[in-house]
């Protein structure tokens, strides 16, 4: 099986390969981040993609992100391993654990911040995860914030021919997620054993394959953990499994026009992401009960609120 490199051609059902992009967020703690990127800025409604860890925390440490705002998106926080404290504006306090699902629906503006709870802190341990941001459609862009959350017992599982596959968001499969959403689309937690064949459903449009561990291969060609693999519409794509692996599929319909994005903040109207801009510099938005810190708004870069499409 061969190995691609920069000059290797692509599989035939395959659209565009991205490779991840390394963060440190201090202590250890590193993300990598695969959407948005210069090959793809979106995939169906997906905008954003930063797989978290796995990181091991001893001697009381932890993450602490601190309050942030958000609009024009909805976050979905889904862990591996671990736990984390979801604190919002609209008095939510929800710890999140392996298997679970954080919807949370910025609409008009949410504020929110991510901790390792104190006695997950005290007692140490690992952490990983996946964090996607989810465009909203322009009809929703401006909705009211929301927050739900769903224990993993309440999401659909499929299970067959050496593939277990638990349904996050959105159809497939003819199976559907009890988590609301704005726009066709679907999100799927899928491990694989060893050598077996997983067929990735056409139904969709746009589709891809995030490898958060393991090795697969399409057509004889072999990609690793940390890449996102973005398949042609319609295409017929069998994935093999090289390795034990665990992916997330992720898609769904084209977005309804190009979204411009700046910070934590996404719109189809740059003067939208001027308004929250000024909002967040202003203290316009809402508190988190019980947080006292805030993330300062960062310096303009050079090109502000590229088109994400």
């Amino acid at each position: 099986m061969s190995q691609l490199n920069d000059v290797s051609p692509l599989p035939e059902a395959l659209e565009t390969l991205i490779l991840p992009r390394t963060h440190d967020l201090g202590d250890g703690f590193e993300v990598r981040r695969t959407l948005p990127s210069a090959r793809r800025r979106m995939v169906g409604p997906f905008i954003f993609l930063d797989q978290m860890g796995p990181a091991v925390f001893r001697d009381g440490r932890g993450i602490d992100v601190r309050p942030h705002p958000h609009i024009g998106l909805a976050t979905v926080t889904y862990l591996f391993e671990g736990e984390v404290l979801h604190r919002d504006s609209l008095g939510t306090v929800q710890h999140i654990r392996p298997g679970e699902v954080n919807w949370m629906t910025a609409g008009r503006g949410i504020v929110h911040s991510e901790r390792t709870p104190p006695e997950a802190r005290a007692a140490g341990g690992r952490l990983s995860g996946i964090q996607m941001w989810v465009a909203l459609p322009k009809t929703h862009e401006e909705a009211e914030p929301a927050f739900v959350h769903h224990h993993a017992g309440e999401l659909p599982v499929l299970d067959g021919e050496g593939a277990r596959v638990r349904l996050i968001a959105g159809a497939l499969f003819g199976r559907r997620s009890p988590v609301r959403t704005f726009s066709d689309m679907f999100y799927a937690d899928v491990t694989l054993d060893e050598a077996s064949r997983f067929s990735l459903p056409a139904e969709h449009e746009e589709r891809a394959v995030y490898i958060a561990e393991g090795r697969v291969e399409v057509d004889g060609v072999t990609f690793n953990s940390g890449e996102l693999l973005v398949f042609r519409p319609r295409a017929e794509a069998v994935i093999r499994a090289a390795a034990p692996t665990r992916m997330l599929l992720l898609g769904g319909e084209p977005m309804d026009g190009p979204r411009h994005m700046f910070w934590n903040f996404v719109s189809s109207s740059k003067e939208r992401l001027e308004q929250a801009k000024s909002d967040w510099r202003e203290g316009r938005f809402a508190r988190v009960p019980q947080e006292t810190e805030l993330i300062p708004l960062p310096e303009d870069p050079p090109a502000l609120a590229r088109s994400r499409s």
